[in-house]
């Protein structure tokens, strides 16, 4: 039964039964709305959902965009220190240490759960 149909026969049970009954059948056609109601957001929300929400991790894309950067940015910086010298190629360690942790820590991003 649609809402407007509804409606339609709680007006008229409230006619036939009287202003006695008048509680009673408007609590019964708001239960029977926010039944209704909840029915759709559920269909809407299960419509909505992404098929698999529990451990998603980064996409292929996600992945090898990072690798290009990472590469791209750790090799400009190594060739940077290494011509500069002044004894700064000590920093080109660390700063492959750390792409590597970064590389790592969102590769196994949703793995763990």
């Amino acid at each position: 039964m649609s809402t407007g149909d509804e409606l339609k026969a709680a007006v008229s049970a409230r006619r036939d039964l009287g202003p006695e009954f008048e509680d009673a059948i408007v609590e019964s056609f708001l239960d029977k709305m926010g039944k209704e109601v909840d029915r759709r957001v559920d269909e809407r929300l299960a419509q909505a959902a992404p098929k698999s929400v529990a451990h998603q991790g980064p996409s292929d894309a996600q992945r090898l965009a990072l690798a290009i950067v990472s590469l791209s940015l750790g090799t400009l910086t190594t060739i940077l220190f290494v011509l500069v010298g002044d004894g700064r190629a000590g920093y080109v360690i660390p700063i492959w240490v750390a792409i590597i942790i970064v590389n790592v820590l969102f590769n196994n991003r949703g793995k763990n759960g």
